[in-house]
Parts: C-alpha cells; structure tokens; sequence
C-alpha cells in the first residue's frame, strides 16, 4: 500500500488538536488528524440538571474565547451552555487572608467563562468535519513513530481490523494528552512528580445562588474550587475539583451522598447556605510533567502532551490553547515564507514563545499548593497579609487580573 503524504500530521482529535486542525485549515498545508477513537459527534444532554453535566469543566479566559472564536466555534459552545463568572473570591482556609476579583474592576462583562470539555470537543470537532482540508484518520492508533531518512516522521497506524498504514509527514504534533504516545515512541525526556493528592470532581447542588462568582479556598489539605453552572431555574449548581491527600479520598468517595455533602460543607465553610446534592463522584491522581524540550526536528507537543499542571482552577485548557495559537502562528508565517514546518528554525520559535510562559505557570501553581500546605505560624502569616496586601493595591490587582485574563 502507498505511504500516504502530508505537510502536517496532528495526533489527538481532543481539545488541541482540533484546535489545531482548524487553525492551520485553509493555509494550503496538506493536514491530516489521527484519532484512536471514532471521530463522530456525540449528542449533548439538552437538560441542565444535577446529573446532566460533565465532570469536567474549565474556566475559558477572554483570551482563549476569543481565539475559539476564530476557528468558529465559540457560538455552538455558547448556544450550547455556558456560565459567566463575574467574581472570584480567594481565601485561606487556615487564616484570615482573602482576595476578591471583580469584572467591574478593569470594566469588562466577565472574567471568563465555565463550560464543559465536551462542549468545547463538540464545537470543534462539527468545524474538523466540516473542514475540506483536514483528513481524518480514526479509529487509527498509532503503532510507530520515527524519522525518515530524509528528515520526514513517519507514522505506522493500527485499528486491529485491517493491515498497518503507513503515512508520512513534514512534521507531528503531539496533540494527544498526559499520557501522549507520540512524545513516548520519540523518546523525549520529562521532568515530573507526583503531588501525593487526588481530585475529586462532580457536580453539585448548593442552597443558595452561586453569584456567578468562582469560588478558591486553600486549605492546608489542599485546595477547594467551586466553579458556577448554569442550571435550571430554581437550581443553584456548581463544580468542584477539591484535592485531598491520598489516604483521604476514598472514605469521601464512599460515603453515602448525604455525608459527602456534609463533610463538603464543612470544608466550604457552609457557604452559600451548604452542599443539599451530589452528582456521581469522580477522583485522578495529581500528577505535574513537563517535557524538557517541547521540540524535535519534525515533531512538536501541545497541551497536555507537553505540560500538565495543578488543575487549581480549571486553567490547563487555556494554556493548551495559548501552545495551539502560537504553533499555529510559527507553522503560517513558514508557510508563508517557504519553509518547511518541520524546520528547527520554525519549531524552535514555538518553544520560546510558550515554554517560559507553562514553567512560570506551573511554578506558579504548584508553589500555592505547596504555600498553603504550610501550617507553620510565620509562613501562615506571610500568606495572609500577602493576600490582604495584593487586595488593597488596586494597580497591583488589575495587573494580575490583565495577565490571568490574557488582555
């Protein structure tokens, strides 16, 4: 069988590589995606009840709304659900010290939005079909992975139902998760550890309306997020990711819904009048990786298959994004200057662009974590009036709102 060919070869149909696809889509590049999965639509639950949601959710920044919006599909998210958090409130479960942000405050509608992941792969993958351009290979897994003599990457793929294919590209992008098998069959090296912690995520209910406010509170068994859904009318639903020490995750997996949300208020400080229902309930390690290198020649990682961080506040999505925009931009000026997208040259842009900006993110996050682990009196301290003094300069606080927002 012939080696099929292609310019760009993206593996991983998920969030960025979709992404991807789409933003190199009518560049002229011959693109094709490869998915171990059936890449099909899948039908979205219409209601918007307790049970109804996804687990997993992220806070979209204007940022990566906007950049969704570019590849056309922000308006299928959006007609979908999506809920608008005007407020974040911040404080420390073992002190006194408190941040509040608020959309007013550098006057925009909202600091970012909370959908879901499957909403977000549905909205991308309907234009991924719908794109001319983009060949999509699924259900293939990809068995090998190595570099041609003459520099190309040539990939063997496998669906157990018919003989290996070969194709062969310019170059790869790792677009296929944590546990990517591109950056394994390339052998790049990572740096990672394991946090000792699991999060819990599901959805719940909660007494009272949740404000549209993003709700942190770090504990010195782990942080607690409450992020704000939309909901039918009447409902007041939120989702948690609330990270604990290992030995304390499954006596809460295993308590009856009544005692969860018992033991969940308490730890929210029975806020918004307390926890009163439970989706089904979920729990993955936590687990921080960083590739030493994102770049080969001919290869090159985003996302998740690049970095994973401390799911804090529903942030790896944007991040994964903000990879997608800039490859994107390096692999369209190359184009447009008649290099090949597999180049050092082009790739290694890529990586000084956003390799700096995920180790500052990821040192970010995991030295929270490990900052409001600290129960020592003077480390207590600090943090407090730290928290108490960033709130009270507003030049200060707009900055980091700015940063955080992307704008």
């Amino acid at each position: 069988m012939a080696r099929q060919q292609f310019d760009i070869v993206i593996v991983g149909a998920g969030i960025a590589g979709s992404a991807m696809a789409l933003a190199l889509s009518g560049s002229g590049y011959r693109i094709a995606v490869i998915e171990a999965q059936p890449m099909q639509r899948r039908e979205l639950p219409a209601s918007a009840g307790l049970n109804d949601f996804d687990a997993r959710v992220s806070a979209l920044t204007p940022q990566s709304i906007r950049f969704l919006e570019s590849l056309g599909a922000r308006s299928a998210i959006e007609a979908y659900r999506s809920c608008a958090y005007r407020h974040m409130t911040v404080w420390d479960g073992d002190g006194t010290g408190r941040i509040e942000f608020d959309a007013s405050e550098l006057g925009v509608p909202a600091l970012g939005h909370i959908v879901e992941n499957r909403a977000v792969v549905d909205a991308l993958l309907e234009q991924v079909l719908a794109a001319s351009d983009v060949s999509c290979l699924s259900p293939e897994r990809v068995a090998d992975c190595h570099r041609g003599d003459d520099g190309h990457v040539i990939l063997q793929l496998e669906n157990g139902d018919g003989p290996v294919k070969e194709i062969e590209a310019e170059l790869v992008v790792g677009a296929d998760g944590a546990l990517s098998r591109i950056r394994s069959l390339m052998d790049y090296t990572t740096r990672e550890w394991d946090y000792g912690h699991q999060a819990i995520v599901a959805t719940v209910a909660l007494a009272e309306a949740h404000q549209q406010t993003a709700w942190q509170r770090f504990l010195p068994t782990g942080p607690l997020a409450l992020l704000p859904l939309p909901g039918e009318e009447g409902s007041h639903l939120c989702s948690i990711v609330w990270s604990l020490e290992n030995d304390r995750v499954d006596p809460l997996m295993a308590m009856e819904d009544e005692a969860f949300c018992a033991e969940l208020s308490a730890a929210f400080e029975h806020g918004l009048g307390g926890v009163v229902g439970v989706s089904r309930r979920f729990a993955f390690p936590l687990r921080q990786r960083h590739a030493v290198d994102y770049v080969q020649p001919g290869v090159a990682l985003v996302a998740d298959a690049a970095h994973t961080i401390h799911p804090l506040a529903g942030q790896g999505i944007n991040l994964g994004l903000l990879d997608v925009e800039a490859l994107a931009g390096e692999l369209l000026r190359a184009r447009s200057a008649g290099l090949s997208p597999g180049s050092t040259e082009v790739l290694a842009r890529y990586q000084r662009q956003r390799k700096g900006e995920n180790l500052l993110m990821m040192g970010a996050m995991d030295g929270f974590k490990r900052l409001f682990a600290d129960r020592s009196p003077p480390v207590r301290w600090l943090r407090n009036a730290g928290m108490r003094g960033v709130g009270s300069i507003a030049p200060l606080k707009r900055r980091l709102m700015r940063h955080a927002m992307g704008i």
